[in-house]
């Protein structure tokens, strides 16, 4: 039997995980980006991404931004769909960082200068940082490269 009709068997964490993650991407564009108006909230008004989606739930909890006449409050489900894309954000922003770093030292950037834009005290801490981000990137099954 497989894990899907087997009460008994725990689901493969990695499928889970990714079908948690298209869920909650639906279920908050569904609930909270359905109109032109609520899709003018987020970045890419074509399609939620996982970015926006926590941004989004973050901002209507916080009132940065306001429920249309008719849009459902933010529930305890629509939280726990923008935690569940936590990580896969932060694998992004990782990714995104890790490239940015290298662009900059492509670039001719010292390690001190980098370090300043960081708000890092030493040219160490930054390459550290660097070295750690792209670990992690080659490591983490959740980052995007």
């Amino acid at each position: 039997m497989t894990s899907g009709t087997d009460p008994f068997t725990p689901p493969h964490p990695e499928q889970a995980r990714v079908q948690r993650v298209y869920a909650s991407l639906f279920r908050i564009a569904e609930r909270h980006a359905a109109t032109d108006e609520q899709r003018g909230r987020q970045v890419h008004p074509s399609a939620i991404g996982p970015h926006e989606a926590v941004r989004l739930v973050t901002f209507l909890l916080s009132g940065a931004a306001t429920l249309d006449d008719g849009e459902p409050e933010v529930d305890h489900a629509d939280i726990t769909a923008a935690l569940s894309l936590v990580p896969l954000v932060r694998g992004e922003m990782d990714a995104l960082e890790a490239g940015l770093l290298r662009m900059a030292r492509g670039r001719g950037m010292t390690w001190q200068e980098i370090a300043f834009g960081l708000g890092l005290g030493t040219a160490q801490a930054a390459r550290q940082r660097s070295e750690r981000l792209a670990e992690r990137a080659e490591t983490d099954p959740e980052s995007p490269e």
